[in-house]
């Protein structure tokens, strides 16, 4: 079992247990909530559970549009209150790829030291080390599950992209929160 990567470097082992996996191109429909007059393209070098802090620009997309809203849902709902007065904007982008790992559950993570019980949480280190030995090898991207929905995420790594890879944002649309909330809570209505 793996157990993590310092940052700057790649244990051969991990190394290995990438190449062997399944990877390939992409072709689809991918969603990404934003905030409104955000750049829908634009990546972020930002840490993240599959970005390490500084070290490339990450798109993170969503294989479904309620993974999507799942995803930043799940943030917003992180603040005392609810923060109304920022407005998000859905996008479908069409998104081609060449080289992308595929991860099709939590189980094809566990030989690589991630922790299907605390997938959930905000402990990046496994994940962190996997997109950094990912990006070393030159995937451009990788299909893993989504912490906080059913769905698949598709996180590009912008600067392995090919030039023949395309990501065209075909169409955008302002979120409704407030529904969307209504829908998770159903009768109750919304927590927060």
């Amino acid at each position: 079992m793996i157990a993590g990567v310092p940052a700057r470097g790649h244990e051969r082992e991990l190394l290995d247990a990438l190449q062997a996996l399944p990877a390939g191109p992409f072709a689809g429909d991918t969603w990404r909530v934003a905030i409104v007059g955000r750049e829908a393209l634009r990546g972020s070098a930002a840490g993240g559970r599959w970005s390490p802090p500084g070290e490339f620009d990450v798109l993170y997309t969503s294989l479904s549009r309620e993974g999507a809203l799942a995803e930043i849902g799940y943030r917003l709902s992180l603040e005392p209150v609810w923060p109304s007065r920022i407005a998000h904007a859905l996008h479908r982008i069409r998104a081609r790829t060449t080289y992308t790992l595929r991860f099709a559950d939590l189980a094809s993570l566990a030989p690589l030291g991630v922790d299907g019980a605390r997938y959930g949480g905000f402990d990046y280190a496994a994940t962190q080390a996997i997109a950094a030995a990912a990006f070393f090898l030159d995937f451009d991207g990788l299909i893993v599950p989504s912490a906080r929905s059913v769905a698949h995420n598709l996180v590009l790594f912008l600067d392995k992209l090919e030039p023949e890879a395309a990501l065209h944002v075909a169409a955008s649309e302002t979120v409704d929160w407030v529904g969307w909330r209504r829908g998770r809570h159903g009768a109750r209505g919304p927590r927060r």
